[in-house]
């Protein structure tokens, strides 16, 4: 086999064998295979797509690229959840210990942020001596005595999907749907889950503007979900506006503990149930969504999903005491309130401007190196559809440095659009995808 070939095969519309695309993986990820090579099959990739049989291939190809979790020796059905990605999306610092404390073990690997999609490992350092590197074995018992564990990604996990990610950043191919969906559901495989629960975000805010954009993505990730055998379902919602009410890192912390404690924003809560009872569902504790539901609000109103967290935080370093007095976790030193300039109803928030706000604040990262404040951030007063005073505050800005405070309001100017009255609502959630 010559990787020229396989560029000209699929430049020309061709479809890739099952062992042409495991001699690129392979190829590419010890280095016999050139970036130069690797980005011109991209770019026939980006415009002639792939098939969902060859995605699927391509998917457990990186998954095999490097170590594989074996989770076997947890009892039950493990069910993981992604996040395509947005501003405010704090949803896994609340399902996990839910789902958790319901009875389902959650071993999740997650990762950083980058740019103004926050990382749900930054958020969990808020909770001082948090450790999110353990080693194989700490994982695996810390889920058997808990039940959960959240830790960053393995070096060795997909290193196929960390070169050509990083490949794809640099030659305009990351649009390409065959690649997001194997690069996203290869780590999924590769963490060692049963079944998979997605949440694509759609919007502004989100990495996929439009519905019909989202839907393809999630239909491809379902499919290849399925086809290597494990149960996945895809939940497609709103980001057009920022989810919940606090962004930035220890801010979106204390949001998750409230909402653990049945106190949190309308949206947060409601996509944490929905996506949470499906979890449920998937890993065979309850029949159906509305008892899984149910089982959720009761284990929210009982305090049993607030210690969970705690526990988790405790078994990896941290104080729990921090889960319990939310005052202990960092704090910024300037408090800034933008007030509304006029009256009406809150028509509009742009949440990508939101994002950018947030990490010129410094609770973003441009770049993997780049130390983020745990501190900073934003927290939203209002929300699309709600009535507007003059005067009234609509956002609160949390700095440590009074010239970043002055960037963030820059990059804030028009995000907030006020009008004599709303067109229609705006759903939560567009769609659920089963297979």
């Amino acid at each position: 086999m010559r990787m020229v070939d396989m560029i000209a095969k699929k430049r020309d519309g061709g479809e890739l064998t099952t062992e042409e695309i495991q001699f690129l993986v392979t190829g590419y990820t010890d280095g016999s295979i050139p970036d130069y090579q690797m980005s011109a099959w991209a770019m026939a990739v980006f415009f002639r797509g792939m098939t969902a049989r060859e995605t699927g291939d391509l998917t457990l190809a990186m998954a095999g690229s490097g170590e594989q979790l074996d989770l076997s020796s947890l009892q039950g059905i493990k069910v993981d959840k992604h996040s395509t990605g947005g501003v405010g999306d704090k949803t896994t610092l609340v399902v996990a210990p839910l789902v958790a404390a319901a009875g389902i073990p959650v071993a999740k690997m997650s990762g950083r942020g980058l740019g103004y999609s926050g990382g749900t490992i930054d958020k969990l350092e808020s909770f001082a001596g948090f450790e999110v590197e353990r080693t194989r074995e700490q994982f695996l018992q810390q889920v058997r005595d808990i039940g959960v564990s959240v830790i960053g990604q393995s070096g060795n996990l997909t290193p196929a999907d960390k070169k050509l990610y990083a490949l794809r950043d640099v030659t305009a191919t990351v649009e390409a749907v065959p690649l997001i969906a194997s690069s996203i559901m290869s780590k999924k495989i590769a963490a060692g889950a049963d079944a998979i629960l997605l949440d694509v975000k759609v919007g502004k805010g989100a990495f996929m503007k439009s519905i019909e954009e989202a839907e393809t993505l999630a239909n491809a990730m379902v499919a290849i979900g399925n086809q290597v055998g494990r149960k996945t379902v895809a939940v497609i919602s709103d980001m057009n506006q920022p989810l919940g009410f606090a962004v930035g890192n220890a801010l979106e912390v204390k949001e998750a503990v409230e909402t653990l404690a049945g106190r949190g924003p309308r949206d947060l809560t409601e996509l944490v149930l929905a996506i949470g009872s499906r979890m449920l569902v998937m890993g065979g504790l309850v029949t159906d969504v509305e008892e899984g539901r149910k089982k959720l609000e009761e284990l929210m109103a009982s305090g049993k999903a607030v210690d969970k967290l705690a526990e988790m935080v405790e078994a990896q370093g941290g104080n729990k005491q921090d889960v319990y007095e939310l005052s202990r976790l960092p704090q910024a030193k300037i408090i800034h309130a933008v007030t509304a300039e006029q009256e009406g109803f809150l028509s509009a928030i742009d949440a990508e401007a939101i994002g950018h706000a947030s990490v010129v604040l410094g609770a973003g990262r441009l770049t993997k190196e780049m130390p983020i404040d745990l501190a900073v951030g934003l927290v939203l007063h209002k929300k699309r559809g709600d009535q507007v005073k003059a005067g009234e505050v609509l956002v609160t800005i949390h700095a440590n440095e009074e010239h970043l405070l002055q960037n963030a309001l820059k990059e804030m100017e028009g995000a907030f659009k006020i009008s004599t009255a709303i067109d229609g609502d705006q759903p939560l959630i567009y769609k659920i995808i089963e297979a």
